[in-house]
Parts: C-alpha cells; sequence; structure tokens
C-alpha cells in the first residue's frame, strides 16, 4: 500500500508541474488533471493523480506531523 503526501504546485511547463513537498522540488506529469500553480496534488510514480482542496491537504499534512511525532 502507498500513502500519498500533498504537494503545492509551484509551477507547469509543457505538462509537466514542480511540485513543492516542504521545500523538496518533484517533477510530475499533469496527465489528464487539470492543475494550476498553487493548487496542492497528489503524486504517484511520477504523475499527478488527483487535486485535492486546500483544507483537505492541510488536514492531512498536519496528520502526517502528528504522526511524526509519536
Amino acid at each position: 500500500m502507498c500513502v500519498a503526501s500533498p504537494g503545492i504546485v509551484k509551477k507547469i511547463e509543457n505538462n509537466i508541474a514542480e511540485v513543492d513537498y516542504n521545500g523538496n522540488i518533484v517533477r510530475a506529469h499533469t496527465g489528464i488533471v487539470d492543475v494550476n500553480p498553487g493548487d496542492y496534488v497528489l503524486v504517484h510514480a511520477g504523475m499527478i493523480l488527483q487535486k485535492m482542496k486546500q483544507s483537505e491537504a492541510e488536514d492531512m499534512l498536519s496528520l502526517f506531523k502528528e504522526l511524526e511525532e509519536l
């Protein structure tokens, strides 16, 4: 099972997005997901799978932070 962490799209060029994971920038194909800079996304195997609402992404990030502190 894989667990994806939300990242935020910083820029897009030629269907390749730069996604920021807490300062770690990863390049991912946009595929068929319509994303824009500022959107939160889930990425797997170099492909954006899903765009997320900001509130959902922030909730997930908060939960992951709590789990790290255990």
